[in-house]
């Protein structure tokens, strides 16, 4: 009897944070997993510890579309064209009032955040549509409930990509393919460290989200029914409870809360 191929996993900001966290999770459940980034460093530890036979690391600049190509390329050799879940994770973050941040990182988080996963979505259609029961789970946040002070650009990325996700569930199901994303608060990675924290509401609500708890969620929306899967998987209960309260409080009580929250 011949043995069932592995499944596989092409994750994005693999290096460190939430995206190594997920491609561990993975390996540890015996998937393949094509480990991306532009850390080579952070990428070669976690392909020593993955195994060889297990995980490849590629070296992948989202904003590029070369890069994807040539990457998907790669994976697809090693998989021999499966493809079955594509986490589009790779993110920075600008954490200053928006006209004190040099136009250029406003332009390169678009790059990034949005522009990474739209390359991603459609330079993987082609795998993704050939292997049965193949999902896209993008990330996504809490950011994209209402528009965050100091971090204005950051949480327009993420609506876009909630937006796009909700779109492409609807048009890539004829293919077989689910589209989701997942939605944390503040996760204690490096970039929530280095940049996110000195907001002021870091410091109100804390962080109370490690790599782990969206690698979890990453998980199950991997694993589970297609059919029953959300498009919007909230991590965390405060972002479950602000979700519930966007939903049944006013547009201008909405405003008033994020606006106390970040000292404004």
């Amino acid at each position: 009897m011949s043995t069932p191929p592995r499944p596989t996993l092409f994750v994005t900001g693999a290096a460190a944070g939430i995206g190594r966290a997920v491609a561990e999770r993975f390996l540890r459940a015996g998937w393949f997993v094509g480990a991306c980034d532009v850390d080579e460093v952070g990428l070669a530890s976690l392909r020593q510890s993955g195994g060889a036979d297990r995980c490849i690391a590629l070296r992948l600049d989202v904003s590029s579309a070369s890069d994807w190509r040539a990457a998907l390329a790669v994976f697809e050799r090693a998989t021999g064209g499966r493809l079955d879940v594509l986490f589009n994770n790779a993110g920075v973050a600008v954490t200053q009032p928006f006209e004190d941040a040099d136009l250029e990182r406003h332009h390169r988080l678009i790059d990034i955040n949005l522009k990474g996963v739209i390359n991603g979505c459609h330079l993987a259609f082609p795998l993704l549509s050939r292997t049965p029961d193949s999902r896209v789970i993008n990330m996504c946040s809490a950011s994209a409930l209402y528009g965050q002070p100091e971090l204005g650009t950051y949480s327009a990325s993420k609506a876009a990509v909630r937006s796009l996700t909700e779109a492409l569930d609807i048009e890539w199901r004829r293919h077989g393919i689910r589209v989701v994303d997942v939605l944390p608060l503040f996760v204690n990675t490096a970039m929530v460290a280095n940049e996110v924290s000195r907001m002021k509401t870091v410091a109100t609500l804390g962080v109370r989200l490690g790599p782990d708890d969206v690698a979890d969620a990453v998980w199950r929306l991997a694993t589970s029914r297609a059919a029953g899967l959300p498009v919007h998987t909230l991590v965390g209960w405060q972002t479950k409870l602000f979700a519930r309260l966007a939903t049944l409080s006013p547009d201008f009580m909405n405003r008033l809360v994020t606006a106390r929250m970040a000292g404004y």
